[in-house]
């Protein structure tokens, strides 16, 4: 998946968030979560905006595109 987020979970843990209170705060669902880390899910627009307030950043903070090395070739 071209979009990772790995800036998303040092973002959250630099703030002090554990998977526990992820879950707890409702910041994310449990399935999306687990498809995030496994890279083979996004967050919806709705998501995003959340952490984006909670987090105070942008969602550039959270997420960045990544080229697969085969893109383009044919």
């Amino acid at each position: 998946m071209p979009i990772v987020y790995t800036k998303l979970f040092d973002l959250l843990k630099e703030k002090g968030y554990s998977t526990y209170r992820i879950r707890q705060e409702k910041l994310i669902g449990q399935g999306t979560l687990t498809a995030i880390k496994n890279g083979t899910g996004g967050l919806d627009a709705k998501t995003i905006a959340r952490l984006c307030e909670v987090l105070d950043c942008q969602p550039g903070d959270l997420m960045e595109y990544v080229k697969d090395a085969g893109e383009g070739v044919q």
